[in-house]
Order: structure tokens, then sequence, then C-alpha cells
């Protein structure tokens, strides 16, 4: 009897070091909150890279199969001047084609590339989103190329500046550009490196695409 006791009690405190421990590992678990993204796309419609459209659209495409239905991406084309095109979803597959379809071709009476332009619009969308509860990022398509109106263009010594004080409202937006030639990209990294850091700007050519997508979405947050 006593022996049934005895063993009745060790089981008993076995049970409970065992719950308190599943306790313990449970409470320390961390549950990923997920946050809705925003992702504004700059997508270069100038004749310079025309040729290399589809190959950028198809990737834009692909992007967005990565990302959540509740996130929310907006299109702005670059060629001469810069507009929204597209916003909405990512799963509407049929709403992006069209539209880039539609606003991409190529117009010949279009001569520069607005990237400065753009990327203020871009910014813009970023902090209107942040207010919606978003985590906004940006990503540019196309080759970097400066051509037309100078004050269209992006300004290099005055762009980390500004991407300095977009942070003090948003320190988690992220960049990406993809695309541009080595040159270009390098300097990307070297102006903008020293404020997002390695893991909040992902800079990638055409040949080096294969890991970006992870990066990037690593980025944002997931």
């Amino acid at each position: 009897m006593n022996k049934r006791i005895i063993i009745l009690g060790l089981l008993i405190v076995f049970a409970a070091v065992v719950i308190k421990l599943i306790f313990v590992a449970c409470k320390n678990i961390k549950i990923n909150e997920f946050h809705k993204s925003a992702v504004i796309f700059v997508v270069d419609s100038s004749a310079s890279n025309q040729k290399n459209l589809p190959e950028q659209v198809k990737y834009l495409k692909s992007l967005c199969t990565n990302l959540d239905p509740e996130d929310e991406i907006k299109i702005l084309k670059v060629s001469q001047n810069s507009y929204l095109i597209y916003e909405g979803s990512p799963s509407d597959t049929k709403g992006i084609t069209k539209a880039v379809e539609a606003f991409t071709q190529l117009n010949s009476k279009d001569y520069g590339t607005a990237y400065g332009e753009a990327l203020k619009k871009a910014f813009d969308h970023c902090l209107t989103m942040k207010k919606e509860g978003y985590v906004p990022s940006v990503v540019v398509i196309g080759d970097l190329e400066n051509e037309g109106a100078v004050e269209k263009q992006i300004n290099w010594d005055t762009l980390p500046q500004n991407v300095k004080s977009i942070q003090e409202y948003i320190p988690e937006i992220s960049m990406m550009f993809v695309y541009a030639h080595p040159e270009k990209l390098d300097m990307v990294k070297t102006k903008l490196g020293p404020v997002l850091g390695e893991k909040k700007l992902i800079v990638a050519n055409e040949t080096g695409l294969d890991k970006v997508n992870r990066r990037f979405l690593e980025a944002i947050g997931r």
C-alpha cells in the first residue's frame, strides 16, 4: 500500500514538473504578429528601358504572388513624367496586367526619366499608407538612367537626407532597386546603404534576382 502511494506521489510530482515546463515554454514562445504591407512599385517605361520592360513586369507579378491578399500595392510609371497607374490588391493579376499594358507603352513624344519625381510620389504614398496601418516599402524597377529634365531626375546628394526624414515617420521603411546596371546599383548602395542598412536596402541586377524575393520579404517583416 505504501509502495503504491509513493509511486503515485512520484507520478504526481513528475506530471506537475512536466506541466510547469510546458507552461514556461509556451509562455516564452513569441508569435509573429502579421502586419499588412504597402509596396509602392516604380516602373520605368521610358524609351531606354522598353526592351527590358516585359521581363521586368513579369518579375513584378512574381513578387506580387509572394505578398498577402491583405497587402496593398501601387504602381507608378516613370517616363518623361511619373503618375499612378494601379492601386489595389497584389493578387489582382488581371487588373495589374491591364494597367501595365495600357499605360507603359512607348510614347514617341515622351523623353526622359522622372525617377526623382516618382520617388517623391512614392514617399508620399508611403506616409499615407503608414497612417492606414501598413508597413510601407518602395521597389524601383528599371535602369536608373538620367534623361530629360534635370529637375525631375534623382538628386543623389539630397536623396539620403530625404530618406532619413521619411524614417522619422516610418522607421521600418525598406527599399529595393532591381534591373539597373551594377555601376548604378553600386551608387545606390553607397548613397543609401548608410541610411537604410543591409537588411532594409536590397539591390540586384538582372543576373542576381534568384534570391532577392526572399530578402525583400524579410525586409518587410515576413
